[in-house]
């Protein structure tokens, strides 16, 4: 799939990863929909990338309805559609069991329905608008790339409802890789390490070095421009189907 002309929704689109994708397709000439709760961030973002080039519609990514119809309008204003890239989540970060008590079971539920359910919702409304296209010479039709994390391989203590969302979500890579490549859909993930976002901007400065001196090279937080270069890269080639990619400058994260 060229970059050129690319016709993309973005979820998370607003901010850290999402925003670095989209930055990347429209500067590559491509069109984005950006999916987000944010309001505020997400004009700011439209204002940044250019009306004629993106779009932001207000999307909570674990409605069924909102998606399905959020879908659909963003194909309207894209042209078409080609791309999903979910970049929406959540850290959800407590202890099972907590100095106040164990984790409340509403905590759990609501990182895995974002994290995990929220991807598949987009996902599964995209390919069935995207079974619908010519194919190219490949025959491809649509690309979907996810959004796990290390954590989903080396969970850290508080980290139990996350890194069951993540691993769910790369789990379910590969079957629905095998499913849709029937209609020419890939289906990819990555699984970025520890990155530059408004995240870790808010993080203590002492934090943040600690955190870098444990990534084996580069001895670095992730760019999210990092991020959006391999998307861009998935998208790009057509072989690349069904896996799990880690980005994280080989680091292993410990258990706290």
């Amino acid at each position: 799939m060229q970059l050129q002309d690319i016709r993309a929704i973005v979820t998370g689109g607003v901010s850290g990863l999402g925003l670095a994708v989209a930055n990347h397709l429209v500067a590559h000439g491509g069109k984005v929909a950006l999916f987000d709760v944010n309001e505020e961030k997400g004009a700011a973002a439209v204002a940044s990338l250019g009306a004629g080039k993106a779009a932001f519609f207000k999307t909570d990514v674990t409605n069924e309805a909102d998606v399905s119809a959020n879908v659909a309008a963003a194909r309207a204003f894209l042209g078409g559609l080609d791309a999903c890239i979910s970049c929406a989540g959540i850290l959800g970060a407590g202890r099972v069991l907590g100095k106040t008590g164990p984790m409340p079971l509403s905590q759990f539920q609501t990182t895995v329905m974002v994290n995990l359910v929220g991807s598949f919702n987009v996902a599964k409304a995209c390919a069935d608008l995207m079974q619908h296209n010519e194919p190219n010479t490949d025959g491809e039709r649509g690309v979907i790339v996810n959004t796990a994390s290390v954590a989903a391989y080396e969970g850290q203590i508080g980290q139990a409802a996350y890194s069951a969302s993540k691993g769910g979500v790369v789990g379910m890579t590969l079957p629905m890789a095998r499913e849709l490549a029937r209609f020419g859909i890939r289906v990819m993930t990555v699984a970025p390490g520890v990155f530059w976002t408004p995240m870790v901007d808010g993080m203590p400065e002492d934090v943040q070095k600690s955190l870098a001196a444990t990534i084996p090279f580069p001895s670095r937080l992730g760019k999210p421009e990092e991020f959006a270069d391999l998307v861009a890269y998935i998208l790009g080639n057509s072989y690349l189907n069904g896996e799990t990619i880690r980005l994280d400058g080989a680091t292993r994260l410990q258990p706290k």
